[in-house]
């Protein structure tokens, strides 16, 4: 019986602790959620009107190209001592001993090797030497006409490539042909990429944005914006605090910004958040951004 009477109390024992940890978890539960359900919503927030860069962008692909390439075909038997590919030669450094002649390096650049087209007709004893200057990589480009009016030598250009894909490279735009393709509609353009690391390999798809029209203009949040149909308006905010629906023609959204075109002067306050709070003419209580 004793034995009985120490399991039951044991049994009796553990539930109560179990019941007593539900009911302190629903408790300190019920506290915070009666403590935030008190806290007010987020306020009215005003900020100024302030000017930022805009740019107009065309976006493309294209193939990456050494800046000098020289090719050599030699024959399998002929080489003395191993070429070593893929790596990178001074000027006037050998390329390959061969058992006739020594091959120099014309330029820096990395000794490669490439397959010969079919059309090609070669004994099976022979290779295509390469050597690449890619410290320079080019890529052309066909960009529709109705951009060619803004395409001029030297804008800047963003360059990605899939093998570094969270890298910007920087490029221009090199040069343009001097006519429109008129089976294409197009303008044949050239665009100039630094690769000091070479990590831009001859022949890899380049995704390509050359930016043009860069220009300073008013700037506000996109979280101001109302829009009506086809109306954009914001609220100007007055000395009083009172809330002026104001219509505003925007331009381009750039990372949470929309270019104001018209409508608002600089230095404005504006609401920037909270805008379903806001009433036309209506007195505001905001918070300074």
């Amino acid at each position: 019986m004793k034995r009985s009477t120490k399991i039951f109390t044991v049994i009796i024992v553990f539930f109560l602790i179990i019941a007593s940890v539900i009911i302190a978890r629903t408790m300190i539960g019920n506290h915070f959620k009666k403590k935030f359900s008190k806290r007010p919503p987020p306020g009215i927030i005003v900020t100024q009107v302030i000017e930022k860069k805009f740019e107009d962008i065309i976006e493309t692909f294209g193939t990456a190209i050494p800046s000098q390439i020289k090719s050599y075909k030699i024959e399998k038997y002929e080489i003395l001592t191993p070429i070593k590919f893929n790596s990178k030669v001074k000027k006037g450094e050998i390329i390959a001993n061969l058992k006739t002649r020594k091959i120099i390096a014309p330029f820096d650049g990395i000794i490669g090797k490439r397959d010969f087209s079919d059309d090609i007709l070669v004994s099976k004893s022979s290779i295509l030497l390469n050597l690449e200057d890619t410290t320079i990589i080019f890529s052309d480009v066909e960009i529709p006409e109705v951009y060619a009016p803004f395409i001029r030598n030297g804008l800047p250009v963003d360059v990605i490539f899939s093998g570094y894909k969270n890298k910007i490279y920087s490029g221009i735009v090199d040069s343009t042909s001097s006519r429109i393709n008129s089976k294409t509609r197009s303008l044949s353009t050239r665009i100039k990429i630094n690769n000091e690391k070479f990590e831009l390999l001859p022949g890899a798809l380049l995704e390509i944005t050359i930016k043009y029209n860069e220009r300073n203009t008013l700037s506000v949040p996109d979280t101001s914006i109302v829009t009506e149909g086809s109306r954009s308006y914001v609220f100007i905010v007055d000395e009083n605090n009172k809330a002026i629906k104001t219509e505003v023609k925007t331009g381009k959204r750039y990372l949470g910004n929309l270019e104001i075109l018209s409508g608002l002067s600089l230095d404005d306050k504006i609401v920037a958040e909270g805008l379903k709070k806001v009433r036309p003419n209506s007195k505001i209580k905001p918070i300074i951004n």
